[in-house]
């Protein structure tokens, strides 16, 4: 076990969840009660105290049954914010964390540059291909977005390689489950089944950290096209980007896979990708074609786990010293 886990005294993570009845807290939930080195003390919720876990999540019957707790428990190593966008930083005036809990956030309520400094904490931006090494010492984390991290994945190596000198012209579609928990008008099942949308064309709020974690890459901004498009399936991403690029495929193919040699969830592919592959795991499969001096990358992941939930895993693991696949072991669903 790894020295920096050994000076708990169980041995495990005590973990606090904030917002444990929406989507991301319940793949949070599922993913901790079968982690290794995981405690869940306490799910908080302000609307269903009292009740069990497992009423709002019913396929933990039996694995998580405590109830939620409509009070904060200070004695945890971790506290997780599963909230929507714009109340963490709410909750945490709100409320007292000690100042030796770590935090991972999974709104985008200090994913930017210019939020990343909030009552004495430091928030490092959680992408784990591109910040290891800072994950690894934080005590705090920006867990990136479900488009932004798919996003950043097809991109990061053309960055890093000073070749994002062209516009970048991106497609994404995203399930049901991207919208979140709350029943809205597009993410009622008469209006999504058999439908097909796109929403907030060239302006989503998610292309604000993907441009900052580019420009760091590569030097100088990038100019970004982003079409979100409201799939009619409940979950995944399926992306794709392409620009200007002076070189092979064979080039290409090779400047992905030397990038992504030590990321055990992101894998370079040789053959045209599916949904279905990347459905129930944290893994992000990427795809290249090139025509007539494009490179065409396709990118593909689950919204709720590599997108969010997953993800926030891997950097807890990280941040105490874990394998970075702890506890993230999963399954595809092919049909």
């Amino acid at each position: 076990m790894p020295e920096k886990f050994i000076s708990m005294s169980t041995n495990k993570i005590k973990i606090g969840v904030v917002g444990g009845a929406g989507y991301t807290g319940g793949e949070l939930l599922r993913l901790l009660v079968h982690h290794p080195y995981a405690e869940i003390s306490f799910v908080y919720s302000s609307t269903r105290a009292g009740k069990a876990v497992s009423e709002t999540h019913q396929d933990l019957v039996g694995l998580l049954d405590i109830p939620f707790s409509a009070e904060l428990n200070p004695e945890i190593d971790v506290l997780f914010l599963c909230m929507g966008h714009g109340y963490s930083g709410a909750f945490l005036h709100e409320n007292v964390v000690n100042d030796n809990t770590k935090i991972i956030d999974l709104s985008n309520d200090f994913r930017l540059a210019a939020d990343r400094q909030f009552m004495g904490r430091s928030f490092i931006y959680g992408l784990p291909e591109t910040n290891k090494g800072h994950i690894a010492s934080a005590q705090a984390i920006a867990n990136p977005g479900c488009f932004a991290t798919a996003i950043q994945l097809a991109l990061l190596p053309l960055a890093a390689a000073k070749k994002l000198q062209n516009e970048v012209h991106i497609n994404a579609i995203t399930g049901s489950t991207g919208a979140g928990a709350v029943p809205s008008a597009t993410s009622h099942f008469s209006w999504r089944n058999n439908n097909i949308s796109y929403y907030k064309p060239f302006v989503h709020q998610h292309l604000g950290e993907i441009g900052e974690t580019l420009t760091e890459l590569q030097g100088n901004e990038t100019v970004l096209h982003f079409l979100p498009i409201r799939g009619n399936f409940t979950r995944g991403i399926f992306a794709t980007a392409y620009t200007n690029f002076d070189r092979s495929l064979e080039d290409a193919y090779a400047l992905y896979e030397s990038f992504y040699k030590d990321s055990p969830f992101t894998t370079v592919c040789k053959t045209t990708l599916s949904l279905k592959q990347v459905v129930n795991t944290n893994r992000c499969l990427l795809h290249l074609h090139m025509h007539e001096g494009k490179l065409l990358i396709t990118s593909v992941i689950d919204n709720l786990l590599k997108g969010a939930s997953g993800q926030a895993v891997e950097n807890m693991n990280l941040m105490f010293g874990l394998e970075q696949t702890t506890g993230l072991h999963l399954k595809s669903i092919s049909f």
